[in-house]
């Protein structure tokens, strides 16, 4: 094993030791990086070390490639959309909407976990913001869920799971920053927008039919409700109107993405400013409500920059170092064709979400590995969806899935950590069969995409 190998180990074991610690990731990320810049430095100008590495040439330029970051006019969407999240939150549209709902699809049999699910997907298009997704869901559904009997495991499982499907479904975040990472035309954010659209549906469709057969089998984890409303044209028309507000903000958004008629940057302008409108029409938009969105807003875009600084002085000094060598001599090393490395990419990926948050994971390990799964013939498109599923899955696998915390913050009494692992644990199952499904069936990825801007 060379000098390179060594320093590129040790470099991912000092950042996995010190994250274990508790300090921060940003912290970590850039800390590491000077540490072995500067060990990097001392090798090869006091030891004559067989490297290529240069302080010049790494650490000297990084004022230019921050600058490059920020300067990013893609960027500019990730505010936008967090405040559109956050400012849906706090119209009350979702409270409206989980209430029609239910009255619509209470009387079914685990009507109020399907509740759950289709209010999930609403929220996922018009936010994209899954700690907001998952809180809300969980404040919303877990008390009527628990007064109606519901076994407690598949009432904390799905408000928690379906959370994260803001993640995936557009507008994510996650998205817009996996399009920047990759850096390929072939996979836009519109690209990607298109590729995950009909995925994150099937996973929505598949928790619901996952609670159908589970209500179906077993009739005590999901009751039907003793004193459900009668289905009538009032609850219809009610229903209605709670769901209209939404769907025209993500028709708008994504709309005008997926026709050219504006950049992602413009539609998150749009979603920002019909967020306002809508909290203003619902009388919820007042100068405590849009101070808060704005703080919490620029919280979220400092902790995701934050990282952003980090991660460019690690992936800066890695380079350096001769990281991209050794992770594409140890990729391209593997006794596999091209599916068998994206698979074993997947599965570390998997491995890696039970420890790191999906911002650090994007961040880090995306840029490393997408040349080489490109160079191997593998459609960008079709790689970032399997690589964005398998990061969903990060956010409810233990110990640092995110969502588990969120949800544990808002349980009623009687709801333990058990029930939420055993509940979630039925949708990472869920979640690893749609990976499947679209690892087996590329179109599901990118037959919209091709439909649209043209493709193979």
């Amino acid at each position: 094993m060379g000098t390179e190998e060594i320093l590129v180990i040790a470099m991912f074991a000092s950042f996995m030791m010190l994250l274990l610690t508790g300090f921060p990731v940003a912290w970590s990320l850039a800390g590491i990086g000077l540490v072995f810049a500067i060990i990097g430095h001392v090798l090869v100008e006091y030891y004559d070390a067989d490297l290529w590495f240069t302080w010049d040439g790494t650490i000297g330029v990084l004022d230019a490639r921050l600058y490059g970051i920020i300067a990013n006019e893609l960027m500019v969407a990730l505010p936008l959309f967090i405040f559109m999240g956050i400012m849906l939150e706090r119209s009350g549209i979702a409270e409206r909407l989980m209430h029609s709902m239910v009255k619509v699809l209470g009387p079914l049999r685990g009507g109020y976990a399907i509740t759950v699910v289709v209010v999930g997907i609403l929220l996922a298009a018009s936010t994209g913001i899954v700690g907001a997704s998952v809180v809300l869901l969980g404040m919303l559904s877990l008390g009527p869920m628990m007064q109606a009997n519901y076994n407690k495991s598949l009432a904390v499982g799905t408000a928690c799971s379906v959370g994260t499907l803001g993640i995936l479904v557009p507008p994510s975040i996650m998205l817009v920053l996996m399009s920047d990472r990759l850096g390929t035309s072939e996979a836009s954010v519109g690209k990607l927008f298109m590729g995950a659209l009909i995925p994150g549906l099937m996973l929505g469709l598949m928790y619901i039919l996952y609670i159908v057969i589970a209500a179906w089998l077993k009739p005590d984890l999901a009751p039907v409700p003793e004193n459900r409303e009668r289905l009538n044209a009032r609850v219809l028309l009610e229903a209605a109107r709670s769901i209209l507000p939404p769907m025209i903000l993500i028709i708008a958004v994504l709309g005008s993405i997926f026709f050219g008629i504006a950049t992602t940057t413009e539609a998150s302008a749009v979603g920002a400013a019909g967020a306002m409108l809508m909290a203003f029409f619902s009388r919820n938009l007042s100068g405590t409500v849009l101070r808060e969105a704005l703080y919490q807003t620029s919280r979220t875009t400092a902790f995701i920059f934050g990282i952003f600084v980090g991660a460019t002085v690690f992936a800066a000094v890695l380079r350096g170092l001769g990281g991209d060598d050794v992770i594409r001599d140890l990729i391209t090393g593997m006794p596999f064709g091209p599916n068998g490395i994206l698979l074993a990419i997947l599965f570390i990926t998997f491995l890696l979400g039970f420890f790191l948050d999906w911002v650090e994971i994007t961040l880090i390990i995306l840029p490393l590995v997408a040349p080489v799964v490109f160079s191997l013939g593998v459609e960008p498109v079709w790689f970032a969806i399997l690589f964005a599923i398998c990061l969903q899955t990060s956010f409810l696998t233990p110990p640092v899935g995110f969502a588990l915390f969120y949800i544990k913050g808002v349980c009623p009494p009687g709801i333990t950590t058990r029930h939420i692992y055993l509940g979630v644990l039925p949708f990472i199952l869920i979640q690893l069969l749609g990976l499947a499904l679209v690892f087996w069936f590329a179109p599901l990825a990118t037959w919209l995409p091709n439909e649209v801007y043209g493709g193979s």
